[in-house]
């Protein structure tokens, strides 16, 4: 197998891979064949410059073309890649140097100051200096095609950096099989086809950026949509109108925000809704479907898995349960233990092959995600929190979503985050911490009137019994709440 060569090559070479939106300059289109010549010719000269197959490359771009020629141009090699994220500090990028230990470095003109500055910081990794090459730059693309070698399944080739919810992220190596084993949750969640234009938002460097930003669109012989920009909730939805784009793939932040601080409306060309990354609140589910008319569509994996769950494209919008991500995808075995999500990786097409530099996962041994979920009779999953989340106060358990999502339905508040707090009685209380609407002001008033609501929106003894005010939460690169900063007193 070799996806450069079976999925891009194969492609007709007139049809429309990527549609370009830079921050500065104009639309562009680039067509397979375009996109084949040039990761063929980047590869030839990474070639040129020594890299061999399993070889570790390392990027630091934005979302625009160059970073997903160098993708491919690697995948075409057999190198493995390493995108990371532009979020990135120079602590945090000299955590992946040392782990991975790249021979090159692809970065573009607005990274490479920090790229310097991570590379000057001290190491006791004994390691040489990386060879670096600059976007954008016309001479990457001056040497002769390199041809796509051949690689089986288990062959390396990409590497993923977890969030690091709590502890420092670490290193997840993929296999190539991983690449042709988004087949499924393309076909059976994502959704797309060709003529279709899918718009996954994640930026590049995180797990679902490398896996629904061009992969799967790909797989599926759609067109890949590429907007390297901020965030901007009124921009989005105008490029969703302006781009008439088919499929939409967003962060549930993401959604959260839009749905509190843009003007909801339809858009006629808009076929799919997908979230994943955390659990969607059916408050912000309603607005959507009330705006648009289309339901999203929940899904789950992690960035050692892959997606595992999804409420499939063709599902009927009355069999959509609000806040469940869904049943197991078609072959992927999952099951409750404790309480606990557990995986048979044996059925998961892209589960990994490790942490770099640890010894092999057994894909025969079973896989705890650390994610608390229950199922309805039905085999609907609903995620509840990490198995480090869950807030035992008085006897109760209490998962930290139901409360957020109560939290989140009241018309002052943009964002909380729900963590246990230390009580003498109790054991445990709960505590929210909120980030308010603009046009609200904390005060002793609104946490009470909070409280009153989450005991009007949910079971009694769930409402928080500490309500804190900040200005933003603690979050990843990848904007997945940092429960373990808040649970250490942070706000």
């Amino acid at each position: 197998m070799n996806f450069a060569r079976d999925i891009v090559d194969a492609a007709p070479p007139e049809r429309v891979a990527l549609i370009e939106l830079p921050r500065e300059g104009a639309r562009r289109e680039h067509t397979f064949g375009e996109v084949a010549d040039r990761s063929a010719r980047l590869a030839g000269t990474l070639r040129a410059h020594g890299v061999a197959r399993g070889d570790v490359v390392l990027t630091l771009i934005g979302n625009r073309p160059e970073w997903v020629e160098t993708m491919v141009a690697c995948f075409r090699l057999g190198a493995v890649v390493l995108p990371c994220t532009e979020q990135l500090r120079a602590k945090d990028l000299r955590l992946r140097l040392d782990v991975a230990r790249p021979a090159v470095v692809v970065c573009d003109v607005r990274n490479r100051a920090v790229l310097d500055e991570a590379l000057a910081l001290p190491t006791d990794v004994p390691a040489g200096t990386p060879l670096i090459l600059d976007v954008p730059d016309p001479a990457l693309y001056d040497a002769p095609p390199a041809p796509a070698v051949e690689l089986s399944p288990s062959d390396p080739c990409l590497i993923t950096f977890t969030s690091g919810t709590s502890g420092e992220p670490k290193a997840v190596l993929h296999a190539q099989r991983y690449l042709d084993g988004q087949q499924v949750q393309a076909q059976h969640w994502l959704g797309g086809g060709p003529g279709d234009i899918v718009w996954c938002t994640a930026a590049s460097g995180w797990s679902k950026s490398a896996r629904n930003v061009f992969i799967a669109p790909w797989i599926r012989g759609a067109t890949a949509l590429l907007h390297d920009a901020r965030f901007d909730p009124t921009e989005r939805l105008d490029l969703l109108e302006r781009e008439r784009v088919n499929v939409l793939c967003m962060a549930p932040t993401e959604y959260r925000v839009i749905a509190k601080r843009a003007r909801l409306r339809p858009f006629p060309e808009l076929r799919g809704l997908v979230a994943a990354g955390e659990a969607l609140n059916p408050e912000v589910l309603h607005l959507w479907r009330e705006a648009t008319g289309l339901v999203i569509r929940d899904g789950y994996g992690q960035t050692e898995t892959g997606q595992m769950t999804g409420i499939p494209g063709d599902a009927d919008p009355s069999d959509v349960r609000p806040g469940s991500m869904g049943r197991p995808l078609p072959g992927v075995r999952l099951w409750i233990d404790d309480g606990e999500l557990v995986a048979d990786p044996s059925t998961v097409p892209t589960f990994f092959l490790g942490y770099l530099g640890e010894e092999p996962h057994d894909r025969e041994t079973p896989w705890r995600t650390g994610d608390r979920v229950h199922a309805d009779e039905d085999g609907y999953l609903y995620f509840e929190g990490r198995t480090d989340d869950v807030i035992i106060s008085a006897g109760y358990r209490i998962g930290p979503f139901e409360v957020e999502s109560a939290l989140v339905a009241h018309p002052a508040v943009a964002e909380a985050a729900v963590v246990a707090a230390p009580d003498e009685e109790r054991g445990s209380v709960v505590r929210a911490v909120i980030v308010l609407q603009e046009h609200a002001e904390a005060s002793d008033a609104l946490a009470r009137e909070l409280q009153d609501h989450v005991k009007s929106e949910t079971a009694p003894y769930k409402y928080p019994r500490i309500i804190e005010f900040t200005a933003a939460l603690p979050k990843t690169s990848s904007g997945k709440i940092r429960r373990s900063l808040l649970r250490g007193g942070a706000a």
